[in-house]
């Protein structure tokens, strides 16, 4: 591989962190499916976080294809048997709900965060705060997100 085809892979890899997203001009990340033996496409969803686009991608991937999918989260998918008609619209339901979770649990995290780094600059503590993985598959429930304030 010459030199100029591996700047373009490494840069292609910085753009496109996870398999099925895309970043749109003004920053905000984009999942969307191909439909299989058709050219039409099954839009999943716009979010702010790549995470978030790319479990949209692997939820629909997984509804679409089954166990045997390329996933770029294989851990994370639940086999819940909810989705029995796999018609587009159903597979974007499921996806959006998914992506829309993790998309408010990520910045959740982002800002409770940042609100904790800033009041350890300001108070000059060396404490350090610890941040549990949320589990991704539950809705954010109110008590959880004031638990961060």
């Amino acid at each position: 591989m010459m030199e100029g085809e591996k700047r373009k892979q490494r840069q292609h890899q910085q753009d496109k962190p996870y398999r099925g997203i895309r970043m749109r001009k003004w920053g905000k990340w984009v999942a969307e499916i191909r439909e299989p033996n058709k050219r039409s496409r099954i839009w999943l969803g716009s979010y702010s976080s790549p995470v978030a686009a790319a479990r949209a991608y692997d939820t629909a991937v997984f509804y679409l294809r089954g166990p045997s999918a390329r996933l770029n989260f294989p851990e994370c998918i639940v086999d819940d048997h909810e989705i029995h008609d796999l018609s587009a619209a159903s597979i974007r339901k499921k996806a959006t709900e998914v992506g829309a979770r993790v998309d408010a649990l990520q910045t959740a995290i982002h800002n409770s965060t940042v609100s904790s780094v800033e009041s350890n600059c300001n108070s000059n503590s060396k404490s350090t705060r610890m941040v549990m993985k949320p589990d991704l598959n539950e809705y954010p429930s109110p008590e959880s997100c004031e638990e961060d304030n």
